[in-house]
């Protein structure tokens, strides 16, 4: 058995353990790595990457048929379905290397290409290695979760990790899961040519404002996308090509192929967290503020210790745990700064509280600017001219933001950095935004907040009165 002592050793190379990686390699500490699977994790390889370029895929098909108010002769799309799933591969292919062995080894670090295991609070075997630390970083990620469905053990199905070797076009997609991977994937395989039905067991898009939701639902419906709520699966049955679920009310839907998407489960299994004196709660890794575990030792970071299992939040606690674990510098995770996007088209982004968990926290001291993007001249000129932005503010600070609509992902940048920062909502308005440009919708939303302020002020309008009088 062979042995190594270092600084730090990251278990999986996924988003949050390779940023800090290639941080603590870079100023000066000793890292092993550890990945037992694909360098890149979920994100390259079956997420956010693939699922993006899939969708960038289903919007060019889409534009074809979509032509027509803008002059354009509508034209059926002759989509290609094992091409559309080549420049997924492609899409990979082309980042791959950021995220590969070779890179981090230049950098300097350590890679070993097994899966990781404590057999002690200060020692973790990987393969024949065996590796001390000085600190360690739980980094593995998270996987689909499959709930245990009677039936579904008898029925080919599909979960994100399989779902993009599917190389000819599926007939009719059965969707388990409404939120934002069941949402995605339906309005890229509808576009592609497939027809779509998504089953939710409560509402779609459920962990979102539901006024916003209501927005993209709409639009996905009218794309021919079948969503039925409150249709919790009872039963799973058939074979490939023909299969069913039947729903707890008695309704039964129909189609050839089916994909899984009820949400995630942290990968944890393998890590003998008894061994390292480590416990979990609800399901995560029990961490602190400072992202550390039960174990001094070793922190947690990403899906492992966090509800919310998105590749920037892993990158967040890497930019923690460096601080922490290498300048012993106090740092501590916080989430009400953190944002989030579904990007079906119109997009849904959220940052902070909803309007519902604002007005429960602060009730009459809130106050909701609400903005439609109908009054967006650059969004009116592309014919998309349809979406809503609210902002909560609290005594001038926002407090939260949700927006639907286009470029939602990229409008809510703005307000996560208010909210990250404590700005005003002045910060916003005192922005000038180039014209015409859908960044503006963020400016004029800000803009509400001043507008009883100034124009419905009986004592504004009195002392502007005055001046002019004054003035010769």
């Amino acid at each position: 058995m062979k042995r190594i002592k270092t600084d730090l050793c990251i278990i999986g190379a996924g988003s949050g353990g390779l940023s800090i990686a290639a941080g603590a390699v870079q100023m000066g500490a000793d890292v092993v790595l550890l990945e037992g699977h694909k360098m890149g994790g979920d994100c390259l390889n079956y997420g956010c990457v693939p699922s993006k370029a899939l969708i960038a895929a289903g919007k060019a098909a889409h534009a074809l048929e979509a032509g027509e108010k803008y002059g354009v002769a509508k034209a059926v799309p002759q989509i290609d379905f094992a091409g559309a799933k080549a420049h997924v591969a492609d899409v990979i292919k082309t980042i791959e290397p950021h995220d590969s062995v070779e890179r981090f080894e230049g950098l300097g670090v350590n890679v070993i290409q097994e899966y990781g295991s404590f057999l002690s609070p200060k020692e973790v075997q990987a393969g024949d290695t065996v590796i001390t630390a000085r600190r360690f970083v739980i980094a593995t990620g998270s996987s689909p979760l499959v709930p245990p469905i009677p039936g579904l053990e008898d029925v080919p199905y599909d979960t994100n990790e399989t779902i993009f070797e599917q190389l000819e076009r599926l007939d009719h997609l059965l969707i388990i899961g409404g939120g934002p991977i069941g949402m995605e994937m339906a309005q890229a395989h509808r576009r592609l040519g497939c027809q779509v039905t998504v089953i939710e067991g409560a509402k779609a898009l459920g962990k979102d404002d539901p006024e916003m939701a209501a927005i993209v639902l709409e639009n996905l419906r009218a794309e021919g996308i079948e969503i039925a709520e409150d249709a919790l699966a009872a039963e799973i049955r058939g074979k490939a090509g023909a299969i069913e679920i039947e729903a707890q009310d008695g309704r039964i839907f129909k189609g050839t192929h089916l994909l899984m998407a009820v949400g995630r489960k942290p990968n944890i299994d393998k890590l003998n967290l008894e061994k390292a004196g480590i416990s979990t709660e609800r399901g995560l890794i029990k961490v602190d503020a400072g992202l550390r575990t039960d174990n001094r030792k070793v922190y947690a970071v990403g899906d492992v210790a966090s509800p919310l299992q998105f590749t920037h939040v892993a990158g967040y606690h890497a930019g923690i745990v460096i601080r922490s674990a290498l300048t012993a510098m106090p740092a501590k995770a916080r989430t009400d700064h953190l944002p989030w996007a579904t990007y079906t088209d119109p997009e849904l982004a959220q940052v902070g509280l909803t309007e519902a968990q604002a007005r429960e926290k602060h009730g009459e001291k809130l106050e909701v600017l609400r903005f439609d993007f109908s009054g967006n001249d650059r969004l009116i000129a592309e014919g998309k001219a349809k979406g809503l932005i609210k902002v909560m503010v609290v005594k001038g600070k926002p407090v939260g933001a949700s927006i639907a609509g286009p470029q939602a992902g990229e409008l809510i940048n703005t307000w996560a950095l208010l909210i990250a920062n404590g700005l005003k909502i002045g910060a916003v308005a005192a922005m000038v935004a180039p014209y015409p440009t859908v960044a503006e919708i963020n400016k004029r939303a800000a803009g509400v907040y001043y507008t009883p302020r100034l124009f419905d002020s009986t004592l504004v309008k009195r002392v502007v009165g005055m001046i002019q009088k004054w003035i010769p």
